[in-house]
């Protein structure tokens, strides 16, 4: 159910280019390493809705001859899963992964040093405890699927399965002679194309669910500069005007350019949320032919808005009585927003920052539901951002997922749970004095954009500097302060209850996600890393030009003070058997083996460097 992808990768790399003398271990719960781009989740026709040359780790480019790609291209999911691969190699990290281990709870060690009690599980479901000085944790969001009961698929007799699982049931690509997609991301829109291409027959069912920097609303820009701009734009009734009329323009160029409207059956297609307040779950068109020309034509690929009610022998009925013929059933229902780990003591994942329940008494270290902060940082947000007070139209008729007829669950936690949101330091570290003083936690991939690739390779910087204590601008040291720590606690509240407002459907009360705000989180770690925003060579470069991952290639040589020599050469991990020897996962007992920094990349975790055990026959961290 977990992968060791983009950002478990990147956090490993850096993680062990920077501490070298550390053990690394990484937990990975799947088969193989990628997370959504792994052997098992490369469903046909998969590509990334990036292209060529945007699409990769600042230090480890993507060479269009070795991967087969050219400029200008969408790149195949097996292309990505080969980098992926490469990369692990490339950096010696690939004999740190131990698959098919999963970690199903983190228990804190409430003692000067920190740490972490892990309890891992083999592919024979067999536990054993592991020890780590620190725990990176990357499962993403994508990583636990949610598939809810439907009545009467007992009796559907064909397939059911979420889209996460539609590589091991692509046989119904040439069995099935219908099927109905259920749901409207990225997967649904793949999921559709791939059938109609292979001859199947799509009924694609979608829910009633209607609820560039400078012109984007960021409460964390202050890092890129240029402020005046910025509070003209949104501080001023003509700045307002000016940026009102840029979203109007881009989102009416969204449905010319498209075509919605030529057709009555793409017009179904729509965007049903206004550009500026719509996040990152929105696909590209990377097909190789035109996807609406199939919906067109209609015998291929027919889009009917409703609701599902029940199925029944080789059908899908809707609630308003339409009968599907259907070989098969892929319901794209989303997926659960937190760690799919328990953390304990029972409680801890309140002051870790995590989703939880609900309170309006909660005591002072539940930071998620601290009313005052939240009222403060509301009044901070529309004063600065007086747009963000006028909110799109929501389906006053809309029912969640959970809560339609015919549809039920027993899973505790669902894409529709009332949680607080995520409660993060730069989304990152809680802003906890506990964890503070023992720097023994982190989350990467928290966080959801279109620079993923960017932000992974920084956060895992970032993640690294902060446990060596490098960071510039080190939250640790507000520890000592009982101001600064008032600061930093309210500025984790202003900068995710945010997102409520912004994008008050990607982000809403989950995990951070932004695309015009990319660069401004990106400026925002750099400069607590001690490193200059601005990239680019000039002020009109740095307004007009895009970023890439070729202006972020000497971020760790320069936060390491090393802007000469290539640390690659450091990033060392399992060179000879005697090494795997080490690192195998059969762990015994913790007082057997005692691993250092696990980072738990869904489920998957980095071990680093903590017991007397592992410094002797390793070498201790000078």
């Amino acid at each position: 159910m977990f992968y060791a992808g983009w950002f478990g990768l990147g956090a490993a790399k850096q993680y062990n280019c920077t501490r070298p003398d550390d053990s690394l271990a990484i937990f990975e719960s799947e088969s193989s390493l990628g997370g959504t781009w792994s052997d098992q989740r490369l469903y046909p026709l998969l590509k990334s809705n990036n292209l060529f040359g945007t699409y990769e780790y600042p230090d480890f480019p993507m060479d269009a001859a070795t991967f087969g790609i050219k400029p200008g291209q969408h790149i195949p999911g097996p292309v990505i899963n080969a980098y992926l691969k490469a990369y692990a190699d490339k950096f010696n990290i690939t004999n740190l992964i131990r698959l098919q281990t999963k970690v199903i709870v983190a228990e804190h060690q409430d003692t000067l040093a920190g740490g972490w009690i892990l309890t891992v599980t083999n592919s024979n479901q067999e536990e054993s405890k592991v020890f780590t000085r620190r725990l990176i944790v990357a499962t993403g969001m994508t990583s636990e699927a949610f598939l809810p009961h439907f009545q009467g698929q007992e009796t559907f007799g064909g397939p059911i399965f979420h889209n996460k699982h539609f590589m091991l049931n692509r046989g119904t690509l040439t069995t099935a002679k219908s099927v109905t997609i259920f749901g409207a991301t990225k997967s649904a829109w793949d999921a559709a194309y791939a059938y109609a291409m292979a001859g199947v027959k799509v009924n694609w069912v979608i829910r009633y669910i209607r609820f560039l920097t400078w012109f984007s609303p960021c409460v964390f820009s202050e890092a890129g500069g240029y402020s005046a701009i910025r509070n003209f734009l949104h501080g001023t009734a003509v700045g307002r005007a000016i940026v009102n009329t840029f979203w109007s323009i881009l989102g009416g160029d969204v449905i010319t350019l498209g075509g919605f409207d030529k057709h009555p059956e793409t017009a179904k297609l729509k965007p049903w949320t206004h550009p500026m307040f719509t996040g990152t779950s929105f696909s590209i068109f990377n097909y190789d032919t035109d996807i609406f020309d199939l919906i067109k034509k209609g015998d291929k690929i027919s889009i009917h808005i409703g609701e599902v009610s029940h199925l029944s022998p080789g059908k899908v009925h809707l609630a308003d009585d339409t009968e599907l013929d259907s070989d098969a059933f892929l319901a794209v229902t989303g997926w659960k927003h937190v760690p799919p780990m328990k953390f304990l003591p029972e409680g801890i994942d309140k002051e870790l920052g995590l989703p939880h329940a609900r309170s309006k008494d909660a005591p002072a270290e539940d930071l998620a539901n601290q009313q005052d902060l939240i009222e403060r940082a509301d009044r901070e947000i529309f004063e600065r951002y007086p747009r963000l007070k006028d909110q799109p139209v929501w389906n006053k008729d809309y029912v969640p997922l959970t809560s339609q007829t015919g549809i039920n669950t027993t899973d505790d936690i669902t894409p529709w749970t009332p949680l607080t949101p995520y409660m993060l330091h730069r989304f990152i570290v809680p802003p906890s004095e506990r964890f503070l003083k023992a720097r023994d936690v982190a989350f990467v991939g928290m966080v959801s954009n279109f620079s993923n690739i960017l932000t992974a390779h920084l956060q895992g910087l970032w993640v690294s500097a902060y446990f060596s204590g490098l960071l510039a601008n080190d939250p640790a040291a507000a520890i000592a302060d009982e101001k600064a720590m008032q600061a930093l606690c309210y500025e984790a509240v202003l900068h995710n209850r945010f997102g409520k407002w912004r994008y008050p459907t990607d982000w809403g009360s989950r995990a951070p996600s932004f695309i015009f705000d990319a660069v401004p989180y990106l400026d925002m770690l750099l400069r607590d890393m001690g490193l200059e925003p601005h990239r680019k060579r000039g002020f009109m470069a740095e307004i007009w030009d895009p970023y890439g991952p070729e202006d972020y290639r000497n971020s760790l040589s320069k936060v390491y003070n090393n802007p000469q020599e290539d640390l690659a050469p450091k990033c060392h991990a399992s060179d000879n058997d005697e090494t795997h020897e080490r690192f195998k996962y059969e762990v015994g007992t913790l007082a057997e083996k005692k691993l250092g920094t696990a980072l738990e990349l869904s489920n998957s975790a980095t071990a680093s460097n903590a017991s007397e055990e592992m410094n002797t026959r390793i070498g201790p961290r000078e």
